[in-house]
């Protein structure tokens, strides 16, 4: 325990005396709130990326308002890409978007020292913030989590959005944990919360820094969580429906309940088919039946059951006639 505390007071005074200043004037400008979409990665029918079908998802999800995307995240299948193709995505995607809207790059691990390798050596330019998850398989405790995203926000270039996603990582952050990383880190500037624990979200949104956003990770709990007083959400389901859940969320943002709830409720079962499979078979299988992509996925993932996919697809005609 003395030795976790000496090398974090030594993380502290680097951070403190290197980059404070830094960080503090690139986070305080940066705004993450609205519609964020965590961007699918198109891949044709002999699995390689299929950069035309993501320039066009890319200019559709423009075209419906999204307010910032996230690269290279959970529904990107980024642990199926080679590093080459990695940073030739967030390159592609960069200039594409070309700074119409912030762009958000994941870049996390259960190695502390590789992402800290990988944030000093990658290319970032193009990119406002990082999207770091909690580490995943080896289970450190809540002392741990600590500790690797003190060592991140010592060595990371840009701001940093923590992760949660307990369902995926096997291990919770808990809101002691995220309230003081963010009470002590000004670079570490928000929480993408994908716990589905309402009330956990909820002390963190209590009792955060002012500056501090907490962003919904799920999409079926965005209109809930905006009313508490989240920032908006980091979306999967508005890499096919942008205007619909930039409606949604600007309504609630807005204090415009009504309306925003009409748009929940529509949506709600368009939602769960798109998640009845897992992520991101529901969403490429919508993407495919409206025309915008194959319905390609690399291993081990695989498309949605025939059933689900008819399901989707029934609901996707309906959607559109509506």
């Amino acid at each position: 325990m003395l030795a976790l505390c000496l090398h974090i007071n030594a993380i502290l005074a680097n951070f403190a005396s290197k980059t404070i200043i830094e960080h503090i004037l690139m986070s305080a400008s940066l705004d993450l709130s609205g519609l964020g979409v965590a961007l699918v990665t198109p891949f044709r029918s002999d699995k390689t990326i299929d950069y035309n079908a993501l320039g066009k998802l890319i200019d559709f999800q423009l075209a419906g308002h999204v307010d910032y995307f996230v690269v290279l995240g959970t529904t990107a299948e980024t642990p199926t890409l080679s590093p080459a193709e990695r940073a030739e995505v967030a390159r592609f995607v960069a200039k594409r978007v070309d700074g119409r809207v912030p762009l958000v790059i994941g870049c996390g691990g259960n190695s502390t020292q590789g992402v800290i390798d990988e944030l000093t050596t990658a290319d970032l330019t193009g990119y406002s913030a990082i999207l770091s998850v909690v580490p995943f398989y080896n289970k450190p405790t809540q002392a741990g989590i600590y500790a690797h995203f003190a060592a991140i926000a010592a060595a990371s270039p840009l701001p940093i959005v923590l992760y949660n996603i307990p369902g995926r990582t096997g291990v919770n952050m808990l809101p002691e944990t995220t309230l003081r990383l963010a009470a002590e880190f000004p670079s570490i500037i928000a929480i993408k919360e994908a716990s589905g624990n309402i009330a956990q979200i909820g002390t963190i949104l209590r009792q955060k820094p002012e500056s501090f956003q907490v962003i919904s990770g799920d999409d079926s709990l965005a209109y809930p969580l905006i009313m508490l007083g989240a920032a908006g959400v980091i979306s999967v389901v508005g890499n096919a429906y942008p205007a619909e859940f930039s409606a949604l969320v600007h309504h609630a943002l807005e204090g415009h309940s009504a309306q925003a709830l009409e748009i929940h409720r529509r949506m709600v079962p368009m939602i769960n088919l798109m998640f009845a499979d897992g992520n991101p078979a529901g969403v490429k299988a919508t993407l495919s039946a409206m025309g915008l992509i194959d319905n390609e996925l690399r291993l081990p993932l695989v498309p949605v059951s025939p059933a689900i996919e008819a399901s989707i697809r029934e609901m996707t005609a309906k959607l559109a006639a509506e």
